[in-house]
């Protein structure tokens, strides 16, 4: 087991918490960035291949797909805290027994979900009120990516069970894999056999597979005590109740937020293509301020949590101090990029004026404000990891559906429609604020999985 330890995973429990935190989020960066340009690919080649209705299905669907996957996601944040507090106590047979009752679970929630997210396409969309000639295209985007949701839950799974032995390194390499497939068989399925936004579909389930695939292979030869049998009934009733207590709420959080974007969403196509168009592709852009600070949020939870498993509290508030600092840092650099360069980013997805705008209005009004987001993830990352994940379900929830949400179709009948985008802002500070308060309670520090690192 040492001889696995240090060839394969970080023990985030000694050095500098900056160094260590840093080194494990690069690599997240990485993998990120390059999930983004997966994700970007499918709505470059079919905005420039079918057209700006099939950029803005493209867009319009992922809330649904999100929706519906972030339920079961919440089982790989819970892999993720169990595995890093067991993990820095040593508890090797528990982290063997959660990998198993994960994957049971996994498996057999696959092919309800499968099922649900064929069936609710349609009506979900005509919820969102998509435009009818992006319609058609959406609702097949989306039952396409359903019927093979089984890679892309499995991938998330696996890299929550390395992320939490503290190895970071290794789901950029199946990311890599999946994203150089999903660029090949995009450009081959939408520009060659001209498939349209089932070809970028189905180019994502193969890639995604792929990666899965690939993940469960690298973790049974390099962890072996570990071994994955994805089939093969390993079920721990007392441990799965732990990891839904644990993963349901972000679960809820996920669900609940993709609902809330959807819900902008149907605020945002009550305007012409274009602007829904615009919209889409500066997200897809602005993902690039999101992506550090998810990085080192998720850094952030396995550090959190091998340290409050090996009883080291005092390390905590250090950590919480150099991710804070180096997440906004990069926010301000993305602003100073992102906002005088919008246009020019916004012409990779449309030479559409209309869309470059709306793009811009965009940028504009939410890039200078992303520090503030980095401050509100990172204090939920540390909760998360000390097992506290109700609280930074509820300050999440609080901030989008009583606050962003009715702020934005306020500012947009009173201010016009580029303006309703100030909400993010509004949004993230009160749930800042919410987050922050807790915090100081201490009383996060209480919910740890360890009897060490509860009493420390």
């Amino acid at each position: 087991m040492e001889k696995v330890k240090k060839q394969v995973s970080t023990d985030m429990t000694k050095g500098s918490p900056a160094k260590l935190i840093c080194l494990f989020a690069l690599p997240l960066l990485a993998g990120n960035v390059l999930q983004q340009f997966y994700n970007m690919v499918d709505s470059i080649v079919v905005g420039n291949f079918v057209g700006d209705a099939a950029l803005a299905a493209v867009g319009t669907g992922f809330p649904v797909i999100f929706m519906l996957v972030s339920l079961f996601m919440g089982m790989s944040t819970g892999a993720t805290v169990m595995i890093s507090q067991y993990y820095g106590a040593g508890d090797r047979e528990r982290m063997k027994k959660t990998i198993g009752t994960i994957y049971n679970a996994m498996m057999i929630g696959a092919i309800p979900l499968t099922v649900a997210g064929i069936l609710l396409a349609g009506p979900l969309l005509r919820l969102m009120n998509v435009p009818e000639d992006a319609f058609g295209m959406a609702r097949t985007y989306v039952m396409v990516v359903f019927a093979g949701v089984v890679g892309n839950l499995g991938y998330n799974v696996n890299a929550g069970i390395l992320q939490g032995l503290g190895n970071s390194k290794t789901p950029l390499l199946f990311l890599s894999i999946a994203c150089g497939m999903n660029v090949v068989l995009d450009l081959l399925f939408v520009a060659v056999f001209h498939w349209g936004v089932f070809g970028a579909a189905f180019a994502t389930i193969i890639a995604q597979f792929c990666s899965w695939v690939f993940g469960i292979l690298y973790i049974n030869k390099h962890y072996p005590d570990l071994h994955i049998h994805p089939f093969r009934k390993n079920f721990d009733r007392r441990l799965f109740a732990q990891a839904m207590k644990l993963g349901i709420p972000s679960g809820i959080q996920q669900a609940l937020f993709s609902v809330g974007i959807m819900v902008l969403q149907t605020l945002i196509n009550r305007y012409d293509t274009a602007f829904i168009a615009g919209f889409q592709g500066a997200n897809k852009l602005d993902t690039f301020s999101f992506m550090p600070v998810q990085s080192f949020s998720i850094a952030m939870t396995t550090y959190v949590g091998q340290n409050i498993g090996a009883g080291k509290m005092e390390r905590v508030n250090r950590g919480l101090l150099a991710g804070t600092a180096m997440s906004a840092g990069v926010n301000v650099v993305m602003a100073l990029v992102l906002i005088p360069l919008g246009g020019v980013c916004m012409r990779m997805f449309s030479q559409d004026l209309a869309v470059i705008e709306a793009g811009c209005a965009y940028l504009n009004r939410v890039m200078p404000f992303y520090f503030i987001f980095s401050f509100l993830s990172l204090l939920n990352a540390v909760m998360r990891g000390a097992g506290e994940t109700v609280v930074p379900m509820v300050s999440t929830l609080l901030s989008l559906w009583l606050v962003r949400l009715p702020a934005a179709y306020w500012l947009a009948d009173h201010f016009g429609r580029d303006n309703l985008f100030y909400c993010y802002a509004i949004g993230w500070t009160v749930g800042l604020l919410l987050a922050g308060a807790y915090y100081l309670t201490g009383r996060w520090k209480r919910k740890s999985l360890i009897a060490g690192g509860a009493s420390a």
